[in-house]
């Protein structure tokens, strides 16, 4: 009896095609799940306008905040530009810079003062 060799592809083709009805099928299960991960609270509410600057801010900015490429010095911004206008510009955006990196109100006031005291 000769046995016929499509039978292993054919099985394994099989398996593979269940395989990933299986997976889509736990994929959309999860996607809820997945799709609130952005409606919780954002980390940089409680954390200091220094760590936001730093985690937001710094990767155009610099880590030194003294500025690079196309994006201005941070440190001394207060010198030529008052606490509500920082605010401005972080909440609508300056040039390049988007508009609403930092959404809470109140973080956005705590940062503008931090950012005028740095020199």
């Amino acid at each position: 009896m000769k046995k016929n060799p499509l039978i292993p592809f054919a099985l394994i083709a099989v398996f593979g095609i269940g395989l990933m009805f299986l997976l889509g099928f736990v994929g959309l299960g999860n996607m809820d799940e997945m799709a609130n991960k952005g409606e919780e609270a954002p980390e940089t509410a409680a954390a200091s306008p220094e760590e936001v600057v730093k985690s937001t801010c710094a990767a155009c900015h610099g880590q030194d905040l003294a500025g690079q490429g196309n994006a201005p010095a941070l440190k001394g911004v207060g010198d030529h530009l008052s606490v509500e206008e920082i605010q401005d510009v972080i909440t609508n955006g300056r040039g390049a810079m988007p508009a609403g990196l930092v959404k809470d109100p109140a973080q956005v006031q705590e940062i503008a003062n931090w950012l005028v005291e740095q020199k």
